[in-house]
């Protein structure tokens, strides 16, 4: 259960964006600060604690004090992402939503780009940026394109920047909290089964990627969840060889592993499509090989310079 202040008595806010934060002390003062300084000013930010035991409840209760759209909420204990957001979206009152991360940036100008992009577009229901990759020292280290939902087979192409409007939180029922660290491929895939996805060609936010960051701490397990969606959402698609193909992909992405079970359940969708792509998958088997190989050399000489030093 979340802790909540009074409900809003004046005129809701336009846009609603939801900040869940566990241990972010780091950066949280630059993500929250980044929401300040929008050029877009109708705006709330729930800064949602989820059980930190830094200092991280300080800084939310600073911020929320000297503005008045900043809302501190509190988890009575970690509950995970998937669960803090379904919990900031049910206390969101702004007609359009978003969430962001305690660790990651936006442009002054994301908001004023997405929401006219939605008022020019009201057919559109969720509209989605590009973004930069940034390391922890605030480093951009490069620039990552928004793709076509059409590409969703193949990567998430929403990314980190996106905004969307309240029907798309009702009508989707939150975000599956046994998916945490897939929960956003989840809930785009499900998205794109009933609203209009419209990517937008703009740099709007930086992502942060450093060694505590949820993408880099479990990323075998949030890859594990992706192939789970992926399957799921392919059951429904008649084009055989796009099957094959998704599989694949999803098979080649992961530079430590070969699932040998999406393989063949590539084989078994399309052969065709899988001997066209074979050339492709022993190149990824030799990669692999070479990685983990390399592990092992960088694992064993991390444990002869130990017992030299005993």
């Amino acid at each position: 259960m979340i802790q909540d202040d009074p409900s809003l008595t004046q005129r809701p806010p336009r846009v609603s964006m939801i900040m869940p934060v566990y241990n972010g002390a780091d950066y949280l003062e630059q993500a929250i600060q980044s929401m300040i300084a929008q050029d877009f000013e109708d705006w709330e930010l729930l800064c949602i604690d989820d059980g930190s035991r830094d200092e991280s409840a300080a800084i939310m209760a600073k911020y929320a004090a000297e503005d008045g759209r900043i809302r501190h909420l509190s988890n009575e204990h970690n509950i995970g992402l998937p669960a803090t957001l379904n919990c900031g979206f049910a206390k969101a009152h702004g007609e359009l939503h978003s969430w962001t991360s305690h660790d990651n940036i936006l442009r002054p100008n994301m908001l004023s780009t997405l929401v006219a992009k939605l008022d020019e577009q009201p057919e559109v229901d969720i509209v989605y940026a590009g973004y930069s990759i940034i390391s922890g020292s605030d480093k951009v280290t490069r620039y990552v394109a928004p793709r076509p939902i059409e590409d969703r087979w193949f990567c998430n192409p929403v990314g980190a920047a996106f905004l969307y409007r309240r029907d798309v939180t009702d009508k989707l029922g939150g975000y599956d909290v046994s998916l945490f660290g897939a929960e956003d491929y989840d809930y785009w895939m499900r998205a794109a089964r009933q609203f209009k996805l419209q990517p937008v060609e703009t740099d709007l936010y930086l992502y942060r990627r450093h060694e505590d960051s949820l993408t880099n701490t479990r990323s075998r397990d949030i890859k594990k969840k992706v192939a789970y969606v992926l399957q799921r959402e392919l059951e429904d698609v008649p084009d055989l060889r796009l099957r094959a193909r998704a599989l694949l992909q999803l098979v080649t992405s992961d530079w430590l592993h070969i699932e040998w079970r999406l393989a063949w359940l590539a084989f078994t969708s399309s052969p065709i499509e899988t001997f066209r792509q074979f050339p492709k998958l022993i190149w990824h088997m030799a990669r692999v090989i070479w990685h983990s190989t390399r592990r092992k050399i960088v694992s064993g000489s991390q444990e002869k310079k130990v017992l030299q030093q005993a």
